[in-house]
């Protein structure tokens, strides 16, 4: 099975399981000797609508494989689902070992135009749901002394994206979350890590194009396929992976990331203390280090490898 196998015999729970990237993890879960759980409510790239038929189609595809999954097409955004979740993991397959927070949706609006439920609602997907399924698993994880969390985060929220505040902040806070599992969890062998995919998929394809920089952005992801992104996925959540936790990575095309987390990268001192003028005649020592104001775009700007 390769070196990913060491997720042989385990569960994986993957939400957003029925369409794209998580469709594309799912089944190198089961390929890889994983049962999986396919958690997805069929909705529209906006959140609208529900449809059992893409987590009920990829359970059929893995059957007719050889492997073996369930469907779910619960609401990661009800918090009384989370535990549903997992007892549909535990009444197929008798355990849980990995989750997988993919599940997304796009609202993607410049922000003096946002509405409260563009906002609300994704946060309520990406973000909160997540932390809701996270607790649920992390209950579970803790009483056996072993699990493995993946989180999707995004470049948007790791470097920037115009017309996606609501986006960005959803997925950095899933940084946050994940490095919190990390700590909290280290002591019981349970690890988090995040993931932030290049795949063109239909949340891709959904954002408009108004800059020369977000089309060039555009038809390189068109590149990029979700098959992609899989083998990493499925190699932090198996027992390869056991010393790897608290971690960000990246993948775009056969390209592995390994992003910086936030660190003072330089220092100004003054023993007598700072006024707002004192901090104006110094602050020229940090021009150097600051962080352009740049999105993915402009930064990831050569040709996927």
């Amino acid at each position: 099975m390769g070196v990913t196998s060491a997720v042989s015999g385990k569960v994986a729970i993957v939400t957003g399981g029925g369409r794209g990237i998580g469709r594309a993890i799912a089944h190198l879960m089961a390929k890889e000797g994983a049962r999986v759980v396919v958690v997805d409510v069929g909705a529209a790239v906006d959140g609208g609508g529900t449809d059992a038929g893409p987590a009920e189609a990829v359970v059929a595809e893995i059957k007719r494989a050889g492997g073996e999954a369930v469907a779910c097409t619960l609401s990661i955004t009800e918090p009384a689902n989370a535990d549903k979740i997992v007892q549909a993991a535990l009444d197929a397959f008798g355990r849980i070992d990995i989750l997988v927070n993919n599940a997304g949706i796009l609202r993607d609006r410049i922000f003096h135009k946002m509405s409260v439920a563009d906002w609300a609602e994704v946060i309520a997907v990406h973000l909160n749901g997540s932390a809701y399924l996270s607790l649920a698993c992390g209950r579970r994880f803790r009483e056996q002394n072993s699990g493995a969390f993946v989180h999707m985060t995004s470049t948007s929220a790791l470097v920037g994206s115009f017309g996606q505040a609501n986006y960005m902040a959803a997925k950095l806070g899933l940084v946050g979350l994940s490095r919190g599992i990390a700590l909290d969890l280290a002591r019981f062998q349970v690890r988090s890590n995040c993931v932030a995919p290049f795949a063109w998929s239909r949340m891709i394809e959904s954002i408009p194009i108004e800059s020369e920089a977000m089309k060039g952005e555009v038809e390189r992801a068109k590149l990029l396929k979700p098959e992609h992104i899989a083998p990493l996925v499925v190699f932090l959540a198996s027992d390869r992976a056991k010393e790897i936790s608290g971690q960000v990575f990246g993948v775009r095309r056969n390209e592995i990331y390994l992003f910086s987390q936030p660190r003072p990268v330089r220092t100004l001192h003054r023993s007598e203390g700072w006024t707002p003028e004192t901090i104006g005649n110094a602050l020229g020592a940090f021009t150097g280090a600051l962080t352009p104001l740049e999105g993915t775009a402009e930064f990831f700007n050569w040709e996927p490898v």
